[in-house]
């Protein structure tokens, strides 16, 4: 057990824009120049902390309703990935995140290995234009280890704050195992590395734990509310989302069960604020760096 009484972490899964690297920054100033382009109000974090960590067409439709541009969705989408291009091959690591992966990449030779996963809800195209040139930074995640949001296996409609998305990336990881006979790992002995609120819930409603590392603005946005997102109790998640076939879809494929899929409770434990993920407190999840 780590120190504050839960189980020690054997699997760090990692979201990507906004925690391992810039590009949500990145998102905004593409988007507020085409706001600025059509006389329209610069992106505020109360509207763009309901943007992170959402999948299309919900992140979509929430920007559309704050925007009312004048242009059609067509064009809208032109403008947007005509920046894109410009802007995503400029993402830049965000501080302390090289060195956060070499460490957890070095346990994996000593007796206590901590296995990693990456579960975006970036599709590959978009992907490719943030990482290609981070070759060095990406190698840390295996390949069959990295999850995207249009991977096939994640239903339609089943992106975060829904918990598939990190209960797939735990079985990739459990695969390995199963092949290799070792000990598979269960969903609380799992860390989910989370900037966006939508994230934090979906790494609670898949039973894991979670350290929360948000954009300045964000946490400005949720002020007072913080216990609230470490519990993923803000209300992100609406039951109601799922419909008859999604629920038989989850009956069928074990790893869509295994976490609870509820919120946690205020002041569990299972979530962590950090500022930063600079000088990482390791020994706190029984994390051994040789």
């Amino acid at each position: 057990m780590t120190s504050n009484d839960l189980p020690r972490i054997r699997a760090c899964l990692f979201d990507m824009d906004g925690l391992l690297i810039d590009s949500e920054d990145l998102y905004t100033i593409v988007t507020n120049e085409i706001l600025q382009k059509y006389g329209r109000p610069l992106l505020p974090w109360s509207v763009k902390a309901q943007l992170q960590g959402r999948p299309q067409p919900e992140s979509g439709k929430i920007f559309n309703d704050f925007a009312q541009l004048p242009i059609s969705e067509e064009q809208l989408n032109e403008e947007r990935s005509a920046l894109q291009l410009h802007y995503f091959p400029k993402s830049q690591p965000l501080p302390g995140v090289p060195t956060l992966l070499s460490n957890l990449v070095s346990t994996r030779s000593t007796d206590d290995p901590v296995y990693i996963a990456l579960a975006t809800s970036s599709h590959r195209g978009n992907y490719k234009l943030k990482t290609d040139h981070l070759t060095e930074l990406f190698a840390a995640f295996p390949e069959p280890n990295k999850v995207l949001g249009d991977d096939p296996r994640i239903g339609k409609g089943r992106g975060k704050p829904l918990p598939d998305i990190y209960l797939l990336a735990l079985e990739t990881i459990n695969s390995e195992l199963r092949s290799k006979g070792k000990t598979e790992i269960k969903p609380e002995e799992c860390l989910v590395f989370e900037d966006a609120v939508p994230g934090v819930e979906a790494g609670r409603r898949a039973g894991m734990q979670v350290a929360w590392c948000p954009h300045p603005g964000l946490l400005g946005a949720f002020k007072g509310r913080e216990e609230e997102v470490l519990a993923g109790a803000t209300g992100s998640h609406k039951e109601e989302e799922k419909s008859d076939a999604q629920k038989e879809a989850e009956e069928l494929q074990a790893w869509r069960v295994q976490g609870s899929g509820t919120p946690g409770k205020i002041g569990d434990g299972f979530g962590q604020l950090y500022s930063t993920l600079e000088d990482f407190p390791y020994a706190k999840y029984g994390i051994r760096i040789p």
